[in-house]
């Protein structure tokens, strides 16, 4: 007998991990570049990550085994926290003690299929959850939109 196999794509791949955190903000998108010009900025996170993600200032990655790193992300608003992070060509996971930050990536054809997702670690996740997707999901993927949109 043969068993079924499912296999996932790093979209999906996401989609799995944000569902097991509680008010996860989970947000997707046909970006309108090629696989290769978008995981040319998302691959490299000590340049790609500050002008993309609002509060990013800055990401230096202090140690690194293969996949496998450790990340300091320092905000515009002063905060600073160190990240564990796996890397690949497709797939960012990074978790620091209160948050999980992630994206997949995807080619399809002369477009790319992207996810992201951010959750807090902390009590009450599920209250704020809502209102953060509200507010941030829709200014968080307009970044990324406008930023691999030719000509933008």
């Amino acid at each position: 007998m043969t068993w079924p196999v499912g296999e996932l794509d790093d979209v999906g791949r996401l989609r799995a991990v944000a569902a097991s955190f509680p008010g996860v903000l989970l947000e997707e998108a046909v970006l309108p570049s090629p696989f290769e010009d978008v995981w040319a900025v998302l691959g490299d996170p000590e340049r790609g990550f500050a002008g993309l993600l609002p509060d990013v200032r800055s990401v230096r990655v202090t140690e690194r085994r293969g996949e496998r790193m450790r990340v300091m992300v320092r905000g515009r608003s002063g905060l600073r926290a160190p990240f564990d992070m796996v890397l690949r060509p497709g797939w960012c996971l990074m978790q620091s003690r209160f948050l999980v930050f992630g994206m997949g990536v995807v080619p399809e054809g002369d477009v790319t299929r992207f996810a992201y997702m951010a959750a807090l670690r902390v009590p009450g996740a599920r209250v704020l959850g809502p209102p953060v997707r509200r507010v941030l999901g829709p200014l968080f993927l307009r970044r990324f939109v406008r930023r691999f949109t030719p000509g933008e």
